[in-house]
């Protein structure tokens, strides 16, 4: 074989007996061994149900109960009493690159254990679910159909990268990255079944820099406010629809991401420091973030 092919068979070998077909009332899709007893998959695949069942390429079916799900990452957590195989090894969607080989897995149209193979197409999509927007989704041309929900995306070396989430189009499908968030996300799910998030009421769009700021700072992006809701927290504070904000949290800010990533339970209700660019001037506010309902 070439090494293409022996790159994916490689991770085939190694992901195809940790990636399960899994049913919930009338939904189905793929979960991923992410632990002993634990497997990740979609919110959107497990629906409203609590309990289901999880079958694997050798013939092996348990049952398994959902831990928690959240709609706004679309990512859900499953467990069972049961012997799970070997959990699969998870790398970071911040080390891809355009172009690079990714390898999808899952159980699309019912057919269990199939793999296939293609390149990051773009990085830092945005996908809406449930009201509110993933940030950093993975775009890639590896086929993607109905089933591979819950499936793995892993990079050359096996490691699982992504979790495939939505089939866009003809040689579009995209998957929730993994990354400090969404590690962070299933941590909460382990601990909690739910993620409690704070919420500062603001939209915005990644903008340049002025040269000026930029040369000072050494930044070159930041995020341009283009609403800030009534009433929320933000405007609380004093901020305003044309601002540029710089850092939250002392940390500085390129897109929504960099606030959504601060935004869980541990900065509800307490002081987060938020500097802005406004006609030309530095502005320092302090907001408080209330709790998402």
């Amino acid at each position: 074989m070439d090494a293409y092919s022996q790159t994916v068979s490689a991770v085939a070998a190694e992901l195809t007996a940790k990636v399960a077909a899994v049913r919930f009332g009338r939904g189905s899709g793929s979960a991923v061994v992410v632990a002993p007893g634990e497997l990740v998959t979609n919110a959107h695949v497990v629906g409203r149900s609590g309990t289901g069942r999880a079958a694997f390429g050798d013939g092996t079916e348990v049952a398994v109960r959902v831990a928690g799900a959240d709609p706004l990452s679309d990512l859900a957590l499953l467990r069972t009493d049961e012997e799970l195989p070997d959990p699969v090894r998870l790398g970071s969607a911040d080390d891809l690159v355009v172009g690079q080989l990714v390898v999808a897995v899952g159980n699309p149209l019912g057919l269990a254990g199939s793999v296939t193979a293609g390149v990051v197409s773009a990085l830092g999509r945005a996908l809406p679910a449930g009201g509110r927007v993933i940030e950093d989704v993975i775009q890639t041309d590896a086929a993607l159909n109905p089933g591979n929900s819950g499936g793995a995306l892993a990079d050359s070396q096996g490691r699982v990268v992504g979790i495939n989430t939505a089939v866009a189009g003809t040689g579009l499908g995209l998957a929730v990255p993994v990354n400090a968030t969404t590690r962070r996300i299933v941590d909460a799910l382990r601990a909690d079944g739910r993620v409690r998030r704070a919420y500062l009421g603001v939209v915005g769009a990644p903008a340049p820099v002025p040269a000026a700021v930029a040369e000072k700072y050494g930044r070159k992006n930041a995020l341009r406010l283009a609403e800030v809701v009534a009433g929320s927290p933000a405007e609380q504070a004093g901020l305003r629809r044309g601002d540029l904000v710089l850092d939250v949290g002392r940390t500085p800010v390129e897109d929504a991401q960099g606030i959504q990533r601060q935004l869980f339970a541990d900065a509800i209700g307490l002081p987060l420091p938020v500097t802005v660019l406004r006609n030309g001037a530095m502005v320092d506010v302090v907001a408080v973030p209330a709790e998402l309902s």
